[in-house]
This record gives structure tokens, C-alpha cells and sequence, in this order.
């Protein structure tokens, strides 16, 4: 089969496209005709030797999610049969021609979705699910901090935050998302570049703070995010895109009597990825497909956003994009036609 491959460590020249060996499927897994990727900052930072495949995982294949024909099951399959449209999450190997995965990690997709909104799906919206309601146990009401809000991820979280009634904070170091992050349901944009958002959720909430951040960006937003943060404020580290060591206050945190929670999806145990994916597939989903079918009647809808489509041979050119920070929302990763 065709797949992407990585060389080596270093930059986009290291993606090469060649053909690898298939993987066979084995008990209660599945192989899956992959037709489109959603392309990850995870897959960047393994391509730079950041970010090593966990075991068991392809090492040199990247691609986090994918979307797919079954195309055959492993002994003990129930759930699924050949030619069902299928997606999922990976621990990697999405961006080849066939991947296999664990029957319970697939969901089936919805009539309403097509492929390439399908493949802009899984790791948006399970990670921004499992972030913001698993992890940091959001509720009806509260006020979120949302980072890097004109991502796949951030975009989502905005989304999901706007539809359960929450208060909806968000920051983009990109002036031109500003707005286009508003229509997705923020209440307030702060562009990074220019403001200190914690000084602006201090003047919007009265000095009482946010109860809720999702921070991708790690060490350089620490100290603004344990002040934005509420009496009691969860912080969920999701990411550390620019870098993981930082100086903490710990005074500030005794104080406040803060909550710190680390999050990693693709590292996790299988259970604990199946039940993400199961809180995703009964909780997200439906509104997912109602948002595509009648948006205007439901007021709990969201919907899966995609910038550009490139072809798995112009894999390269998507790093390049992707680390320009131009995109808003997913960029997919076509693999093969339907």
C-alpha cells in the first residue's frame, strides 16, 4: 500500500511517499480503506523527532484519525461489516492506504457527513469533548478560556463550550480569525499578539476569572492562565506548543485552591480511548449531524470545519501550511478517491 513515511527526523523534505506492507487485521480489529486524514500538530512535532509514536504504533507512518471503507474484520468482530463508512482515531498510521484498528475505536458515519468533513471530525471533536466535560468537567453556565481557538481542536472547543451554554472566552494570535471565532460562538475574542488576556477576563468577569481553561500552548501562556483562572478554575494542558518548562506560583495555585489536569489522547489505554470515543459518538455526534442536516432549528449544533484539502502526495506543502498558522479549522489529508 501507499503511505506516508518519515525518513528521519527534521523538516518537511523528510515525508517521503512510498509503498509500505499492509497491516492484517487480528482479533477484534478492523482494516479500514482509509479515504481522508485529518492533519495534526501531533504528526509536525513526530516528524521533528518531538513526539515518538507510543507502542504498538507505526513509527514512521503518521496520521492521528482517518476516514474509511471497512474493507475487512478480524475474528471476533461484531460491529462491523465490509463497505461501511467508518472513522476513528489512531495512535498512528492514518495517512496510508489501509490501516487497522480496534473494532470499539471506530464510530460509524453519519449519512449527513461526507468524507471530507468526516475526516476533520474524530480528533477534534473527541479531544475537545474529553477536554472540556471528562476532564475538566465543564457545566451549563460557567465562564472557559479557550487557546488557540482558530485550530481544529480550539475551533471545536469553542463550538461544544457555545452549544452546552457556557460563557466562551477564547484567544487567537491571528488578527484575521478574530471575527470568524466570534461566529462560532465566542463572547470574547482577545488576539494574543496584542492583548493580555488575562487582563481581559479579569475586566469582563469583575476580578472573578474563568472556571474553565483549555491551554494548547503551554509554558508561554502559564502565568496568564493561573491568573485568568477562578477560585477553584480547572486548567487542562492539552498542548505545549511553545514549550513544556515553565516557573509555576505555587502560592498562586494554594490560594486559589486550582486544579491542574495534564491530557494526552493517543498515549492513553485502549479502555481509556474506547470510552472517549463512546462519550463522543452518543454525546457529540447526534449534534454534529443535526447542525449539518438544520442548523438554524437546533441550538445545540455544531459542525466540523475544514480549510483546505491537499492530495497525500502534496503532504509536504500541508506541513508548510499547517506550521504557518494560516489555517482555520482542519486541514484534511485526502488519501484516495470514493
Amino acid at each position: 500500500m501507499r503511505a506516508a513515511v518519515y525518513t528521519g527526523a527534521g523538516g518537511p523534505e523528510v515525508i517521503s511517499i512510498r509503498d509500505v506492507s499492509r497491516p492484517e487485521p487480528g482479533a477484534e480489529q478492523v482494516s479500514v480503506r482509509v479515504l481522508a486524514s485529518g492533519l495534526n500538530r501531533a504528526d509536525l512535532l513526530q516528524r521533528m523527532g518531538r513526539y515518538p509514536a507510543p507502542p504498538g504504533a507505526p513509527a514512521d507512518i503518521p496520521g492521528l484519525e482517518f476516514v474509511g471503507v471497512v474493507d475487512a474484520t478480524g475474528p471476533g468482530v461484531a460491529a462491523f461489516q465490509p463497505g461501511q463508512r467508518v472513522f476513528g482515531l489512531a495512535a498512528g498510521g492514518g495517512q496510508a492506504e489501509f490501516v487497522v484498528s480496534h473494532e470499539r475505536l471506530l464510530v460509524a458515519v453519519p449519512d449527513a457527513l461526507d468524507t471530507i468533513q468526516a475526516a476533520a471530525v474524530p480528533e477534534a471533536f473527541i479531544t475537545a469533548h474529553d477536554a472540556l466535560f471528562t476532564q475538566a468537567g465543564l457545566a451549563p453556565g460557567e465562564r472557559v478560556l479557550i487557546h488557540a481557538a482558530g485550530g481544529g481542536v480550539g475551533a471545536t472547543a469553542v463550538q461544544l463550550a457555545h452549544a452546552a451554554g457556557c460563557v466562551v472566552f477564547a484567544t487567537t494570535r491571528t488578527p484575521s480569525k478574530v471575527a470568524r471565532i466570534q461566529a462560532l460562538g465566542a463572547d470574547v475574542v482577545v488576539d494574543a499578539s496584542r492583548e493580555d488576556f488575562a487582563a481581559v477576563v479579569a475586566r469582563a468577569t469583575g476580578g472573578e476569572g474563568v472556571h474553565v481553561c483549555i491551554d494548547f500552548v503551554g509554558a508561554a501562556y502559564l502565568a496568564q492562565n493561573l491568573a485568568a483562572l477562578a477560585v477553584k478554575g480547572r486548567m487542562v494542558e492539552v498542548g505545549t506548543l511553545s514549550g513544556a518548562d515553565a516557573r509555576i506560583d505555587l502560592g498562586l495555585i494554594l490560594r486559589k485552591r486550582l486544579h491542574l489536569i495534564g491530557t494526552a489522547l493517543r498515549a492513553r489505554p485502549l479502555e481509556e480511548k474506547i470510552a472517549a470515543t463512546r462519550l463522543f459518538a452518543e454525546r457529540v455526534l447526534p449534534q454534529v449531524a443535526r447542525g449539518l442536516a438544520r442548523p438554524s432549528s437546533s441550538p445545540d449544533w455544531v459542525r466540523p470545519i475544514v480549510d483546505r484539502v491537499f492530495p497525500l502526495d502534496a503532504l509536504a506543502e500541508a506541513h508548510r501550511y499547517m506550521a504557518s498558522d494560516a489555517a482555520f479549522g482542519k486541514i484534511v489529508i485526502r488519501i484516495a478517491g470514493e
